[in-house]
């Protein structure tokens, strides 16, 4: 009779296991999903190489933003905000207003990464580009 109790408790015992398992694993699929907050706005400080005046420009995403001889627009951005690392991301199209083919053309299109700006450079001959912030 005891070694009957006690294989039912065994039974209880991984039925218990399994569902702590389950129920830890679900609470870490959802805390991946808010590590990533997306934002938007972006925050990008332009850097005029000429003048060597830099000044911080607040974007709304999905809206064009024309800074001077460029059209600036981010797509998307996402904060990593609650990682011990934390990274800030965003997709930015940027066109030369002064080239003649504008509609065709970009001087970036890419990502861009708070941490590591050189991983995808923004390449022009008078302007830099940095991202700032997400929110």
């Amino acid at each position: 009779m005891r070694l009957k109790k006690n294989i039912k408790a065994g039974n209880n015992k991984n039925l218990i296991t399994v569902f702590l398992l389950t129920f830890f694993l679900f609470t870490l699929s959802n805390a991946k999903t808010v590590d990533n907050l997306e934002g938007k706005n972006t925050d990008i400080k332009i850097l005029d190489k000429i003048s060597s005046k830099n000044e911080l420009i607040k974007l709304i995403n999905n809206q064009e933003y024309i800074y001077k001889d460029l059209s600036i627009k981010s797509i998307k951005c996402t904060d990593s905000e609650l990682d011990d690392n934390p990274e800030i991301k965003a997709y930015i199209q940027v066109k030369d207003l002064t080239k003649k083919d504008r509609n065709n053309v970009f001087v970036f299109n890419g990502w861009m990464f708070s941490s590591s700006p050189s991983i995808a450079p923004f390449d022009h001959p008078v302007y830099d580009i940095w991202l700032i912030n997400c929110y």
